[in-house]
């Protein structure tokens, strides 16, 4: 009995120290929201606008646990990949394409970026539009301006969200989407809604939630404009048939080094059946080791998926844009 009540005890403090921490932080983002909105307004923010925009504002504690255990950095490349480019994710890709076909097919024309990416960052990213996400996104870019481990990219974020809301370029209801503050089909983050979205069914909005029009064209859009390369190369998996100088392997999305033209890769003991079609060319590659480890999936990549990194900065994300894309190309 003596040992049950002092479990209780133990149990009662620790849940207390959770509270008074949770009170304490719900306090100080009170005060730093204050300073926040005079930041805001003092940008040329309308008062109205960021009212508006605040009136339902919370700190959500669980914003930050989502941020500090991302899978794209906490999962291994198979698992990661099993979960995003298999048999489901690709029937529902070749379902997508088939109820979009003309918008489709009219952006891979009219933006030089292929269908099959788009389809398969679509899916990826909100399962085509099913897992849009029902955070409030003010509320999770308020948090993490909050928080001090990014605070100056969220803060620059929120501060871009207020200005497009003052602009009436997105509406209050449309802002629900990832812990993160990505909104819509493509989960764009408001920097690149401002500097890539396009409206593209000319209604007066751009609506990335509700418009497949806006926002497969959008997303083609920030492809071509960061520089992807139509009919390029994204990625090929790769053995070795000898050792291989390991200073020359990339673990990072921060910055894909050690560019080596296909031809010099062969002659280092780099194995893949298609390594052949681009022996010729001058293309650049670079060896990339998600996991780190020499037995761990290997991949040779290319200009565009570093383009892809630019969208999401993990390996990770990168092989399964490439991999779901190169599985749809197969089937439609």
């Amino acid at each position: 009995m003596l040992n049950y009540v002092k479990i209780l005890s133990i149990s009662i403090v620790i849940a207390l120290c959770f509270l008074t921490q949770s009170l304490i932080a719900q306090e100080t983002f009170s005060e730093w929201l204050e300073g926040f909105k005079v930041q805001a307004i003092k940008k040329g923010i309308s008062e109205q606008t960021v009212n508006d925009a605040f009136r339902n504002v919370k700190f959500l504690e669980k914003v930050i646990g989502y941020d500090r255990k991302q899978p794209e950095f906490i999962e291994k490349t198979e698992t990661y990949l099993s979960k995003r480019a298999n048999k489901k994710s690709l029937e529902r890709s070749i379902q997508a394409y088939k109820e979009n076909k003309k918008i489709l097919d009219k952006v891979e024309t009219e933006f030089n970026v292929e269908k099959e990416y788009l389809l398969a960052l679509w899916s990826i990213e909100t399962n085509h539009g099913r897992n849009l996400g029902k955070m409030d996104i003010i509320s999770s870019l308020a948090t993490l301006s909050f928080d001090k481990r990014r605070r100056d990219y969220f803060s620059g974020q929120l501060f871009i969200l207020l200005e497009l809301l003052d602009k009436k370029t997105v509406s209050l209801d449309m802002l629900y989407g990832s812990w993160a503050g990505a909104m819509g089909n493509f989960q764009f983050m408001p920097s690149t809604l401002k500097s890539y979205g396009i409206d593209y069914n000319k209604d007066g909005r751009i609506d990335l939630k509700n418009s497949s029009e806006d926002s497969i064209a959008s997303a083609a859009n920030y492809l071509k404009k960061i520089g992807w390369l139509y009919n390029s190369p994204c990625k090929l998996n790769v053995e070795f048939s000898k050792d291989i100088n390991k200073k020359l392997f990339n673990h990072s999305a921060r910055n894909i080094k050690n560019k080596k033209t296909i031809n010099y890769w062969i002659n280092a003991g780099v194995k893949n059946n298609s390594l052949g079609e681009y022996s010729n060319s001058n293309l650049q590659s670079a060896l990339v080791l998600p996991d780190g480890d020499i037995n761990s999936p290997k991949y040779l990549v290319f200009n565009n998926y570093e383009k892809i990194l630019k969208w999401n900065r993990s390996l990770r994300f990168g092989v399964s844009v490439c991999t779901l894309a190169e599985m749809i190309k197969n089937e439609i």
